[in-house]
């Protein structure tokens, strides 16, 4: 099961799955985790340590991060009022 938790001080939502993707496998598993009919996924981009897939919902932009190295991921938004709906994205992800 993956764990959900929304990071006030930090402003973001912390996912920590019970078993981290592999480099190669996040956008798949992005694809996966983020599938719901209020969330649409717009672009995915992979670097040499972290990735990230912009989606929207709720009309404002979200970045999905996956940090390689730390095997990190971490959900942030774009602008102060994508930020406001971090808590209420959370939830929705639950």
């Amino acid at each position: 099961m993956t764990q959900i938790e929304y990071d006030h001080a930090h402003k973001c939502i912390v996912v920590s799955p019970v078993e981290p993707p592999h480099d190669e496998d996040f956008e798949l598993w992005s694809t996966l985790f983020l599938h719901a009919d209020d969330i649409t996924i717009s672009e995915y981009s992979a670097g040499a340590d972290r990735h990230q897939v912009r989606f929207s919902y709720q009309q404002h932009t979200f970045n999905l991060n996956f940090e390689h190295y730390s095997e990190s991921i971490w959900i942030n938004g774009e602008g102060l009022e994508a930020e406001h709906l971090l808590a209420a994205l959370a939830f929705y992800l639950s």
